[in-house]
C-alpha cells in the first residue's frame, strides 16, 4: 500500500507562446498573468495539472501580487512541445524571468512544480526571493529506496509504449483510479481527471520518467532563498525519512497539514492560507 501510494504521488508530481511584457518568446508553458502587486508571484502547477489548479489562491493574493501563473506544453490541453524535459522546464522558467525582467520572486509550486521550485532556487540562487513548495520532496523514490540513485543515461522509452498504448478509456480508467488517493474534496476530483485526460500521452509519460530520474538533494544545500515546506497529513509518517532528504536546506520550514491528501490547497485550504500568509508577509 506504501509503494502504491508513492507510485501514485509520483505520476502526479511527474502532471508556447506568451506575452507578458510586449514581447513574443517561446517558452514550453502557456502563462496566465493577473494582478497589479510590486511582488511577483510565480505558480506553478503538478504533473499534468492545469494552472487553474492555483485559482483560489491567486484570488486571495492577487490585490497585493502580480501573479504569473503556468500551464506546462502538453498539460491540460495546452500543445505539447517536442522532447519535455525536467532541466529544459527549469532552464525555461529562469529563462522567462530574465527575459521578462521579473525582479526576484516568489516561486510557489505544487507536486513536479515544487521540485521545479527549489531546482531554480537550487540553480539560480540570486533570481528567486522565496519558494514555497506544496507536496513535494526533493527525490520522492528515495523515500522507499534509499539507496536511489539517477540514471546518467535514462531510457524511457518503454514507459513511453506503455503509456501510449493504453486506450483512451483505460487511460481514463487510471487516472480516474488514482485520483481517490490524491484529493479527499470530491468537487474536485472531476475537473483533475479531466486535465489529465487532456494532456498529451507521450508527454504524460516521459515526463514521468524524466522526473522520476530526478534527485534534488545534493542541489538543494545551494538555496539561498527562505523556504516553506507543506506537506500532506499522510508524510507526517516518515518525518525522519523526510528531514534526512531536506537536510541540506539551510533555511527550511517545513510544516504538515493537518488533514486531507495530495492537493493540500483543496483539502485542508484553512491551514494552507494561514501558512501562505504567515510566510509571505514576512520579509
Amino acid at each position: 500500500m506504501r509503494r502504491q501510494k508513492i507510485f501514485i504521488i509520483a505520476l502526479l508530481f511527474t502532471a508556447l507562446y506568451v506575452n507578458a511584457s510586449g514581447q513574443n518568446k517561446t517558452y514550453p508553458f502557456e502563462i496566465q498573468k493577473t494582478g497589479q502587486g510590486k511582488q511577483a508571484v510565480i505558480f506553478i502547477p503538478g504533473f499534468a495539472c492545469s494552472g487553474e489548479v492555483w485559482n483560489e489562491t491567486k484570488s486571495h493574493f492577487e490585490k497585493d501580487f502580480t501573479c504569473f501563473t503556468l500551464t506546462m506544453a502538453g498539460f491540460a490541453g495546452v500543445k505539447p512541445q517536442e522532447n519535455p524535459a525536467f532541466q529544459n522546464w527549469e532552464e525555461s522558467v529562469a529563462t522567462f524571468i530574465k527575459n521578462n525582467k521579473i525582479n526576484k520572486p516568489i516561486v510557489v509550486g505544487h507536486s513536479l512544480g515544487g521540485c521545479l521550485a527549489m531546482a531554480l532556487a537550487a540553480d539560480y540562487p540570486d533570481l528567486i526571493l522565496k519558494i514555497i513548495v506544496v507536496d513535494a520532496l526533493p527525490c520522492l523514490f528515495a523515500l522507499t529506496n534509499p539507496s536511489f540513485k539517477t540514471k546518467e543515461k535514462n531510457d524511457c522509452s518503454e514507459t513511453v509504449n506503455q503509456i501510449t498504448a493504453l486506450s483512451d478509456d483505460q487511460f481514463y480508467q487510471m487516472q480516474k483510479m488514482s485520483i481517490s488517493r490524491l484529493i479527499a474534496d470530491t468537487s474536485y476530483q472531476k475537473m483533475i481527471i479531466n486535465w489529465s485526460v487532456k494532456s498529451d500521452r507521450t508527454t504524460f509519460a516521459e515526463m514521468f520518467c524524466d522526473f522520476s530520474n530526478t534527485d534534488l538533494r545534493n542541489k538543494i544545500m545551494n538555496i539561498k532563498c527562505p523556504s516553506l515546506i507543506l506537506l500532506e497529513a499522510y508524510f507526517s509518517n516518515f518525518k525522519p525519512a523526510i528531514n534526512e532528504q531536506f537536510k541540506e536546506l539551510k533555511d527550511a520550514n517545513i510544516q504538515y497539514a493537518n488533514k486531507g491528501l495530495h492537493f493540500i490547497m483543496n483539502d485542508d485550504k484553512e491551514w494552507y492560507f494561514v501558512q501562505l500568509n504567515n510566510f509571505l508577509i514576512t520579509r
